[in-house]
């Protein structure tokens, strides 16, 4: 079965054929750098990883790019609390972000562009909108024209006679549903007040740029049309979003682009559901986020990925400990058996003559039900169970005989590797490479070198160490009989 996917654009299940039969562009929206990322943001970024991943291993050169916004009134509202201007605050947020993507095992995109480097593109592309007559200029700011788009409406089905103002002050504007591409001087105060309680007494204005209207900055939804054309060019396959994003944003970038260009802007739509907790979205401005620092410091990548994939993007999931939990025991499962795999195999009783049939039919069913899993709609709940099986089998061989069949337990091994590593992303340590007998050493020589400064008096310096440790993932626990550890999963 080829791949197929939900497109929000037709609201149905289709076949995946991109223009070039050979490659695939595809744009995700990035995120507006004004806190920290949580795991509502990790959710989407490990389906789209996922996606990345699962295109090139069907054989396609994926050209990924993914923005960051870093011109917003929600990030000037940081300024004096993260940064001494909107640039420092946007700054030190990417720096942070990056280092949270980093640390959740995500394939780099092509590019990450960021508004604030695009402003020529962006003016240039309100200029071709003005000059097409689908915007206009009003008190130095610029608004498309909503009405002279006939299609206007078709990825959220919404019908403009019901569309509400989007946010804008409507005496400027034309239809009340029309949106700001240009917006003439910096953030006011009022803007201001809605991300922040408490205004200094020169409150920050932001970044401001020169245009054919004015000083002023660009608007939310143009930013996007631009550096994805910038990049990617005026068509591109797959664009990915948040579910909260189909409107206003999405639309507007339909809008936008396929007025300025003539040309379809995006062939699939998919959009991730939100990530959900105590019945509301997880989000900064609730308040009710889990960073993905602090996430990946108690849980581990490989458990974070597992609980994050455990439900396919188009499904709405739920953030819990219990989730938590059995997403722990389902990684604990799967490792546990790729390691006891990778033992077996590179130990004397593993016979090029042992042949378990049931073993090596579940593996090769298992195959097929990944494949046919991530090929319908990403699927990755399905993907995983079929990886699940493999461990079971290998357990259940490895209990049956004292003598195991090399070629079957080799064939579990790479299909853990190549569907569970290269595509669902999780990381594999065993004994082939050593790489566990290698941490272990060095982790118990740090311990060991712990005990000593403790045993000098030098507490500070034990406990910085056991710090350090801790970062890494690995738990110390001091005990009547000296310390323990364990490594991270």
């Amino acid at each position: 079965m080829s791949l197929r996917v939900s497109n929000t654009l037709t609201g149905e299940t289709e076949p995946f054929e991109p223009r070039d039969p050979d490659s695939v562009l595809l744009y995700s929206c990035g995120l507006t750098v004004s806190d920290l990322p949580h795991l509502g943001h990790a959710r989407a970024w490990v389906h789209v990883d996922v996606m990345h991943r699962w295109l090139s291993w069907l054989g396609y050169d994926v050209r990924h790019v993914e923005n960051f916004t870093d011109v917003n009134e929600k990030i000037v509202a940081r300024v004096g609390e993260v940064g001494e201007n909107e640039a420092g605050v946007a700054h030190e947020m990417i720096d942070r972000t990056l280092t949270a993507m980093r640390s959740l095992n995500l394939l780099r995109a092509e590019v990450y562009p960021r508004v604030s480097e695009h402003v020529p593109e962006i003016v240039d592309l309100i200029e071709r909108l003005v000059e097409r007559g689908y915007a206009y200029e009003s008190n130095g700011s610029v608004y498309f024209d909503v009405t002279a788009f006939e299609e206007y409406g078709k990825l959220s089905n919404q019908e403009i006679e019901g569309m509400e103002s989007q946010g804008e002050e409507t005496g400027e504007k034309r239809h009340p549903a029309d949106f700001a591409l240009w917006k003439a001087g910096g953030v006011s105060p009022e803007a201001l007040a809605e991300h922040r309680e408490e205004l200094p007494e020169e409150p920050p204005v932001g970044q401001t740029w020169d245009s054919p209207w004015g000083e002023g900055r660009p608007g939310w939804h143009i930013e996007c049309s631009a550096m994805s054309m910038t990049h990617l060019g005026e068509s591109i396959d797959l664009h990915v979003g948040g579910q909260d994003l189909v409107f206003p944003h999405h639309e507007n970038e339909i809008a936008q682009s396929e007025a300025a260009t003539g040309e379809q802007f995006a062939r699939y739509w998919l959009h991730v559901r939100l990530l959900e907790t105590d019945g509301e979205k997880m989000s900064s401005s609730l308040g009710n986020f889990f960073t993905v620092e602090d996430a990946v410091d108690r849980f581990g990548v490989n458990v974070l990925r597992m609980f994050l994939l455990s439900t396919s993007y188009s499904s709405r999931q739920t953030y819990s400990e219990a989730a938590l939990s059995e997403a722990e025991d389902r990684w604990e499962r799967l490792s546990r058996a790729y390691e006891r795999a990778v033992d077996l195999v590179d130990g004397p009783d593993a016979r090029t003559k042992v042949d378990d049939g049931e073993l090596r039919e579940t593996v090769e069913s298992a195959r097929e039900a990944f494949v046919a899993g991530m090929n319908d709609d990403f699927n990755t709940r399905e993907a995983i169970a079929a990886l699940l099986s493999v461990a079971s089998a290998v357990n259940r061989h490895a209990d049956a005989t004292e003598r195991y069949d090399y070629r079957g337990l080799t064939r579990a091994i790479e299909t853990i590797e190549e569907f569970g590593g290269s595509v669902l992303g999780f990381t594999f340590v065993g004994g082939a490479d050593g790489t566990v007998e290698l941490a272990e050493k060095l982790v118990g020589l740090v311990v060991s070198l712990r005990e000593e400064e403790r045993e000098a008096g030098a507490y500070d310096r034990a406990d910085a160490l056991r710090e350090d440790l801790e970062r890494l993932g690995v738990t110390v626990e001091d005990g009547v009989d000296g310390p323990t550890y364990r490594l991270p999963e």
